[in-house]
């Protein structure tokens, strides 16, 4: 099981690497939550991220991931999108949506993931609630890598906040160890028993991320292979940051 499997330990010099491909993730999260607004294309939103990649002469690891390839290089999940949504000129945000924005970069081989999720406009109390819980529940996350913890203390932390806040936590989808792969084992579960799994040790790179839904937590895949939506069209939101963990305690490398 990939949960069962050690967490591979970085050197200061990968992790510097790691930290140059997560400075890049951030700029293109600075840069495409600029231009989220009523009447922007996912598409074009897509582009922006293109850009940043280009100018900083990086690489996208998510264009041409999977099976089917993805044609982007980031996912764009509004509303009841849980996440891995297609970009497209077709969908435009409207005043009141959410959406997930999820992308990734390549610098001399190391990659850094990170996703957001950002109210189009002006959302209702309850909505806006949901983006705050899930940003809350990944800091838990983020707060318990550190070492000598176990892989479980990171998910017990994630379900508590989400728990304590009556949402949910969708299941069969998970963060993930990181490095020269953007997904290597272990699996980051967003549920646990606190004291399971492998344990956490300095040099360990992980990306984090929650997704929390309102309602149900059973998802449904779309017929483009890609898009993940909750099966009762109840909202979703999922934030996500590459963490190493440091003697220090966590640093997470993809903030400005």
């Amino acid at each position: 099981m990939l949960f069962a499997r050690t967490p591979a330990v970085r050197s200061s010099d990968q992790i510097a690497a790691m930290r140059r491909a997560g400075r890049v993730v951030a700029e293109m999260h600075a840069e495409i939550r600029k231009a989220i607004a009523p009447g922007v294309t996912t598409g074009a939103l897509d582009r922006i991220g293109r850009e940043v990649l280009r100018a900083n002469g990086a690489t996208s690891n998510f264009l041409g991931y999977g099976h089917p390839p993805f044609p982007a290089v980031i996912c764009a999940s509004p509303n009841d999108m849980v996440v891995h949504g297609v970009p497209s000129d077709e969908v435009v945000l409207v005043d009141g949506d959410i959406v997930s924005i999820d992308c990734g970069a390549i610098v001399d081989g190391w990659h850094g993931d990170a996703a957001f999720t950002a109210p189009v406009g002006q959302v209702p109390a309850e909505i806006q609630r949901l983006i705050d819980v899930t940003e809350a529940s990944l800091a838990a996350g983020i707060a318990a890598m550190v070492d000598g913890n176990r892989i479980g203390d990171i998910g017990a932390a994630i379900e508590r906040v989400a728990l304590a806040a009556g949402l949910g936590v969708v299941e069969g989808y998970t963060g993930h160890a990181i490095g020269q792969a953007m997904h290597e084992a272990p699996n980051i579960p967003n549920q646990g028993t606190p004291g399971t799994g492998a344990k956490l040790r300095v040099g360990n790179v992980l990306a984090i991320e929650p997704m929390l839904v309102a309602g149900s937590t059973e998802t449904v895949v779309l017929d483009d292979d890609w898009s993940v939506v909750t099966d009762d069209g109840r909202w979703a939101a999922h934030a996500e940051h590459t963490i190493a963990i440091t003697p220090e305690g966590p640093e997470i490398l993809t903030l400005l």
